[in-house]
């Protein structure tokens, strides 16, 4: 993942989008992007070596936290002994997601799944001897999930790769471009491999901040996808011949102005399993993150860590569990909806039917008594909680006969309807939703 430093979250949050400006018309791919809109919901899975001994994963040994030769010992003690592809999916469909993305191959350069480009895999240089993608893209898939693969465009392992010129032993490109090139084969038949054997629904790259379009061939990489798989889609890490935007850990304050974008969150501090790291996001936390992200027109593909020996924490089970549980009562407002309406108009995240005629208002903590909607221009016809159907009451405040401006909606929630997480309003309105925008009347 990007781990560069910024001044600040809203830097670090325009920067990644600024990472690749998109060169592929959204018109042109808006049908295939559908499944996407309508899904809301992703795990993303950093699963590799790096979780041995539990250091940062590949950036470690790059910022010198630990030696390349002590990083790559780790391969001893990848088992994958209780690795269950099964109860992975079956844990991936309780949660709600609709997608998962797992590492196919980080920074390190260990694959994750049986290359033929070279030996450096769990196949061939560890103790698991287990290709993880290909089993757990089969269990997913019998549960109607789609399957995506990270793949990092850099290799700090191959000899061919110049990387960040930390190494004196690196090069420039310009200063041997055959042995550029030659790598340039290594990555892309690696893709052209995984392509042939898992067919991804998306592909996840990783890492093409380091070179240009041109140097990477994204243009070339995106064709060797399409033209196997014409309604793949790829994250806009490609320097610009991706499909949508993917920011990691910082959130938007205003909407972004993308067609489809994914925020990308870990459930604690780190991507891959750190046993130090115990600062676990709530149930509470992810589901607020959870539900500002939809709100926003975006997506939230939420990361898990697995150990070395291929359980899964229980903090992050539970995590995915509650996550579930909440969506299973609440999911009407979530799935196959649209982004709500604009801010102000409700001091909270809110979403849309895709007919605009339903508004879903979403109620965090423990919120009771009053809540207000502002410049709605609909009559009501009904308002119940998700996962309830109680029917609650409203009344309009402020509106005069002969102004164009509505009133004030004032909704009574009572306590006894509380979410224990969040709370969902349905509101069933006369037409599609119609907003006052302007300054009030004279």
């Amino acid at each position: 993942m990007f781990q560069r430093i910024c001044l600040a979250g809203f830097f670090c949050w325009v920067s990644l989008f600024a990472i690749s400006q998109p060169k592929i018309d959204p018109k042109s791919i808006a049908p295939k992007m559908q499944w996407f809109g309508d899904a809301k919901l992703g795990i993303f899975i950093h699963s590799g070596i790096y979780a041995v001994n539990g250091v940062d994963e590949s950036w470690s040994f790059y910022n010198k936290k630990i030696s390349y030769t002590d990083y790559m010992k780790q391969l001893k003690g990848f088992t994958l002994r209780n690795y269950d592809p099964a109860a992975w999916a079956d844990l991936i469909r309780e949660s709600g997601a609709r997608y998962a993305v797992i590492t196919t191959k980080h920074h390190d350069g260990v694959a994750m799944y049986d290359t033929r480009q070279g030996n450096l895999s769990t196949v061939k240089a560890t103790p698991a001897k287990r290709d993880m993608v290909k089993p757990l893209f089969e269990e997913l898939r019998k549960r109607n999930i789609r399957c995506g693969a990270y793949y990092s465009l850099i290799d700090w392992s191959d000899a061919r790769y110049p990387g960040f010129m930390k190494d004196s032993s690196r090069y420039q490109v310009q200063n041997d471009y055959g042995r550029w090139n030659q790598f340039r084969n290594f990555f892309q038949a690696q893709i052209k491999e995984i392509n042939a054997q898992f067919n991804p629904d998306l592909w996840w790259f990783d890492g093409d901040w380091e070179h240009s379009a041109e140097e990477w061939e994204s243009e070339k990489v995106r064709y060797l996808i399409l033209s196997k798989n014409p309604n793949a889609i790829i994250n806009g890490r490609l320097q610009g011949y991706g499909d949508y935007a993917t920011p990691e850990q910082n959130f938007p304050v205003t909407r972004p102005p993308f067609n489809w974008w994914e925020l990308c969150m870990t459930i604690n501090n780190n991507w891959g399993y750190q046993h130090t790291d115990n600062n676990w996001k709530t149930p509470y936390e992810i589901i607020t993150i959870f539900v500002d992200a939809v709100a926003n027109g975006g997506n939230l593909l939420l990361d898990i860590g697995p150990k070395e020996d291929g359980t899964i924490p229980e903090e992050q089970v539970n995590v995915l569990k509650e996550l579930g549980a909440w969506n299973a009562k609440n999911g009407e407002a979530i799935f196959n909806t649209v982004g709500g309406i604009a801010q102000g108009h409700f001091y909270g995240p809110t979403t849309l039917s895709k007919d605009s005629a339903t508004l879903y208002l979403f109620v965090h903590g423990k919120t009771s008594g009053q809540i207000m909607v502002k410049g709605l221009d609909n009559k009501i016809n009904e308002i119940t909680v998700l996962g309830s159907n109680a029917k609650i009451t409203h009344k309009v405040v402020g509106k005069i006969s002969w102004s164009p401006v509505p009133g004030l909606v004032y909704i009574d929630l009572p306590e006894n309807v509380l979410d224990k997480y969040v709370t969902v309003l349905k509101l069933k309105l006369d037409k599609p939703v119609k907003l006052y925008r302007g300054q009030g009347g004279l």
